[in-house]
């Protein structure tokens, strides 16, 4: 069983830590991982969200992209032979602005080993919402917008099927970010519909195997007081593993400390993915 982190941030990331990759790396080493993806958020659109202050945290600006790739390459370089770092990115399900991504892509997929392919933004009040930014802002631009919590799961869902879709067609390894993260507020919010989250998720099952896009097993909820779960639940897992759906986990690690958290509770549910 390959001891792979597979989503990982750096100090390219706005609403992270600055710390140098070398203290991420070093605890992974220290925690035995073999593999170890470097899968930072991308830029993204001018004025995607319209709190001018927030899209500052969001993600790195255009310029700083050659020089987070440059950065990765770096690693790789300098800790091969004791840690296999991969170059990768986390990139986000921009509905509507696909050619924006695209462009990506076509620049640096040469270089990509991995893309963990994120559904962080649904339609909202006052424009585009991220869905994990803080409760009150979930109520207030998510819940209000669509009325009833069904609405959110729902609308949800329905890009998390297109963004797989979408990331079928990607030539790298390809995983789905964080299924679930629509709970990311769950205990500060109206009680979710379990009924109608477990369906969704079992539909995403085909989707996932007919696309060949496996699945970020982000185990960041454990962090997290108002979820305190990873993001994608066991029985799901145990589905994927049936249907030989790839199941990488993620720490999501946004600071050193952070690495490694939920790793013996991934390698549980998946030993019968290596037998």
């Amino acid at each position: 069983m390959l001891k792979w982190d597979g989503h990982t941030h750096t100090k390219f990331c706005y609403h992270g830590s600055s710390d140098e990759q070398e203290l991420y790396l070093e605890e992974a080493i220290a925690q035995g991982f073999e593999r170890y993806t470097m899968s930072e958020h991308p830029p993204l659109p001018k004025g995607w969200v319209n709190d001018e202050k927030l899209m500052e945290e969001l993600a790195m600006p255009e310029s700083e992209l050659s020089g987070y790739i440059a950065y990765a390459k770096e690693m790789k370089a300098r800790y091969e032979g004791r840690l296999e770092v991969t170059i990768g990115l986390e990139l986000d399900h921009l509905p509507g602005h696909y050619g924006y991504t695209r462009r990506f892509v076509e620049q640096w997929g040469h270089e990509l080993e991995d893309v963990v392919y994120s559904v962080h933004y649904l339609r909202g009040a006052g424009g585009m919402r991220c869905i994990d930014f803080t409760p009150d802002d979930f109520k207030e631009g998510l819940l209000s917008f669509y009325g009833t919590m069904d609405g959110v799961i729902n609308e949800y869902f329905d890009h998390v099927e297109t963004a797989i879709a979408w990331a079928g067609k990607l030539p790298m390894r390809k995983r789905i970010g964080h299924l679930g993260l629509i709970r990311k507020f769950e205990k500060e919010l109206p009680p979710i519909n379990e009924a109608l989250f477990r369906s969704r998720m079992e539909a995403l099952l085909p989707i996932l195997q007919d696309a060949g896009v496996g699945v970020d097993v982000n185990c960041a909820g454990l962090r997290v007081p108002t979820i305190g779960t990873p993001y994608v639940p066991d029985w799901f897992i145990a589905e994927c593993i049936k249907r030989s759906i790839p199941c990488v986990y993620g720490s999501d690690s946004h600071k050193p400390a952070h690495v490694g958290l939920g790793w013996d509770w991934f390698a549980a549910q998946t030993r019968g993915q290596w037998g």
